[in-house]
């Protein structure tokens, strides 16, 4: 029997609940599942590559089948480097949906032999994108339930200067 091998690709930018239900629902449906952690040289990512892998590492660690890795270019290369015949992606809402299905058919073009397979985060995580957990954390609101708590403290570490900074810049109440 041929062992089903998936890679769950993405910037975790940072790591967030949703990505780790997807996470735990999918290592249940394939033998491994790869978290494939994109390096992408057009983005100025918020945590290092090395701080984003070690953070799902930590997090991924109950988990017997699942592997954290890294790489850059086609994910369809990617894919075929590692053996993989399934491609996890959520899928949140209809524009994730007509975005995914665009790329999905693309990577279908590229490399025939690899899935596509769409999972819906959790309800309660159907909202969470990283990009929203780092601009509600840079704007000093709280993050608590989006992010497992290790990422909340690694957030709050990664921009207290700046957090700071923005407090100190205005201008207390009752001074004119």
């Amino acid at each position: 029997m041929k062992k089903t091998i998936a890679i769950y690709p993405g910037s975790f930018d940072p790591p967030t609940n949703g990505h780790l239900d997807l996470i735990a629902r999918g290592s249940k449906i394939f033998d491994e599942l790869i978290v494939a952690i994109l390096r992408n040289a057009d983005k100025s990512p918020l945590f290092s590559l090395a701080e984003r892998r070690l953070m799902l590492e930590n997090l991924t660690d109950d988990f017997k089948n699942v592997r954290v890795d890294t790489f850059d270019g086609l994910t369809v290369e990617y894919a075929a480097r590692v053996g993989a015949n399934a491609m996890l992606r959520g899928i949140r809402a209809i524009s994730d949906y007509e975005y995914e299905l665009q790329m999905a058919l693309m990577n279908r073009k590229l490399h025939p032999e690899l899935e596509a397979v769409f999972m819906m985060p959790a309800e309660q995580y159907s909202y969470i994108s990283s990009r929203l957990v780092r601009e509600v954390a840079q704007l000093g609101g709280s993050i608590k339930d989006l992010v497992p708590e290790m990422v909340e403290q690694r957030l709050k570490e990664k921009l207290d200067p700046a957090i700071k900074l923005q407090h100190a810049r205005k201008p207390k109440a009752g001074r004119r």
